[in-house]
């Protein structure tokens, strides 16, 4: 509401804006919500912030039906803040609302349809999932989530790592396990992999195929031994997601491209256009000329391709399947891929803004404060199946969204195992159990619940500190959530989860909500079922169960 209202303010004083920020302030005395949206008209309007945050205000008070009645006040604050406070009865007119129309308040049509691909996880199928990528994976599967609840077409894609250099790898270390079962003994290439899990694909081969390869040196059966293990690990990547809960819609594999010429379409568009150029017997992209810091090989000198050449194929079919916008979920040691695929859009004429890349952060692992050493080469790691069936999928996912993605998260195993404030998914769900307990309590003691649809019900007893505190950061979780959907960060959900919680408890604590008082009762059993339904609906974005019993 206030969003639109300072658009129509501005469009009246002759400034037309797209978008206005609205957020809410960290201190208290700075009102209920606050814009900044003087500070970026200084420029355009070349007066101070402070000034045109006057002009502002001014107008609002002067448009005779510009919502007045919802504010206590509107105040100029700093260097050109405008503070709104929010009265008491707009408060409890909003709670109702939210009881009544759950599902139109809390849900913001941003999208308007606009298709989405979203692509994350593609782990090379070499090894188990660990718990980077599991992090990578809640991350995407909340944010497809929180766009699909937005109003986005949202298609969920996994690539496959399933052409080139570490799948022979896979390929050259199960079939030097499978020789070493048979007492054949053959050495492990220098960068292949180790552990249980490769050994587990050679007990597999043993016992479906016998000694059929125990005499053959390993080109005499690559590609047997490539294909085999490389789906066995997809296979095992398949499982662990599904236990995770995370689904997509879409495999794509890169060998595909290979086989259907769509790396050698890739090319060839882009040399269309011209950015193709060979030198030293290299095929090269021009990227340089596209915002990279330099150009590219796509094929190299013995006529190989590139890891980026199948990217290139890639994004560009992405492209041709008519996306509004392209979502890539990369881990940090990606980031220098981010300029040379911009340039690939851009070479196809695509505004920038067509791709967007998540980055995602390493993981540390502890236990009791203690670092858990991973290594997947030697084969001495946890996987993410590990974690989620020690402490659950649902405490794995909210622990890995109580940070932004861009930033180092240390996951500790015991204190994620502990039921207590700690521990900060018990803290939702429990808040969430909790209500549900108070609602079996009411019905048990014979409260008429159907007094909560009852127009005549009144709010006004609702007037603690803590009471207040709480309606409105109910009415504001769609300021959230369109805060989120815009930035494309679901963690910010997680946040408000967290703090509502941690407002609930403390007012569960104090006050009695099944009273004496017929009114006071249905109109705090109200305002705990509003609670309900946005921790519901916050979990329902993150991928997580709410459960009625704790």
């Amino acid at each position: 509401m206030i969003k639109e209202l300072i658009q129509r303010t501005l469009h009246n004083m002759g400034v037309e804006v797209d978008y206005v920020e609205v957020e809410i302030p960290k201190v208290q005395s700075q009102g209920d919500v606050a814009t900044p949206v003087a500070l970026g008209l200084a420029g355009v309007l070349r007066k101070p912030p402070r000034v045109i945050a006057q002009d502002v205000v001014s107008a609002i008070k002067e448009m005779t039906d510009s919502g007045l009645s919802a504010f206590d006040a509107i105040e100029v604050a700093g260097p050109g803040f405008i503070n709104f406070r929010f009265k008491s009865d707009y408060l409890y007119e909003q709670l109702k609302r939210l009881y009544r129309e759950r599902e139109v308040c809390l849900r913001v049509d941003v999208g308007q349809g606009k298709r989405v691909l979203v692509e994350f996880v593609s782990a090379n199928p070499t090894g188990p999932l660990h718990v980077g990528h599991g992090r990578g994976a809640a991350l995407g599967s909340s944010l497809s989530n929180l766009l699909q609840s937005a109003g986005y077409t949202v298609e969920k894609e996994f690539y496959i790592n399933d052409a080139g250099r570490q799948v022979r790898l896979l390929g050259q270390s199960v079939f030097a396990a499978y020789k070493n079962l048979l007492k054949n003994p053959t050495p492990f290439p220098e960068d292949g992999y180790r552990g249980e899990y490769v050994e587990r694909i050679a007990e597999d081969i043993h016992a479906t195929h016998g000694e059929t390869c125990v005499d053959m040196d390993f080109e005499g059966c690559a590609q047997f031994f490539i294909d085999h293990s490389y789906k066995k690990m997809l296979q095992d990547i398949e499982a662990s997601l599904e236990t995770f809960g995370v689904h997509f819609d879409n495999w794509q594999s890169e060998r595909i491209l290979f086989d259907s010429g769509m790396v050698k379409h890739g090319i060839d568009n882009l040399r269309e256009k011209g950015y193709i150029y060979e030198m030293d017997g290299a095929t090269w992209f021009k990227s340089s000329a596209l915002g990279d810091e330099k150009d590219r090989v796509i094929v190299k000198q013995d006529g190989q391709y590139t890891y980026f050449a199948s990217d290139v194929a890639y994004h560009i079919m992405k492209i041709e399947r008519g996306y509004d916008e392209l979502i890539n979920i990369w881990g940090a040691d990606h980031h220098g891929y981010i300029p040379r695929v911009r340039a690939v859009l851009r070479a196809e004429g695509l505004q920038e803004s067509r791709l967007t890349v998540l980055l995602v952060q390493m993981v540390t692992l502890l236990r009791d404060g203690k670092p858990v050493q991973m290594s997947k080469r030697a084969g001495e790691f946890i996987t993410l199946k590990d974690v989620v069936e020690e402490i659950g999928a649902d405490t794995t996912k909210f622990i890995f969204m109580t940070r932004r993605s861009d930033s180092h998260l240390e996951f500790d195993l015991e204190a994620a195992k502990k039921q207590s404030s700690d521990n900060p998914v018990f803290y939702v769900q429990y808040a969430y159990a909790r209500i549900n307990s108070v609602f079996r309590k009411a019905k048990e003691t014979g409260v008429v619940l159907s007094r909560l649809h009852d127009d005549s019900l009144d709010l006004s007893c609702l007037n603690t500190e803590e009471e207040l505190q709480i309606i409105k950061k109910l009415i504001l979780y769609p300021l959230i959530f369109q805060g989120a959907v815009r930035s494309r960060e679901p963690h910010r959900i997680t946040f408000y989860l967290q703090e509502l919680s941690a407002m609930f408890h403390p007012f569960y604590n104090k006050h009695r909500i099944l009273t004496p008082d017929d009114n006071l009762t249905g109109a705090r059993l109200l305002m705990c079922e509003c609670i309900s339904i946005v921790l519901k609906e916050g979990l329902r974005i993150l991928g997580l169960t709410a459960p009625e019993w704790m």
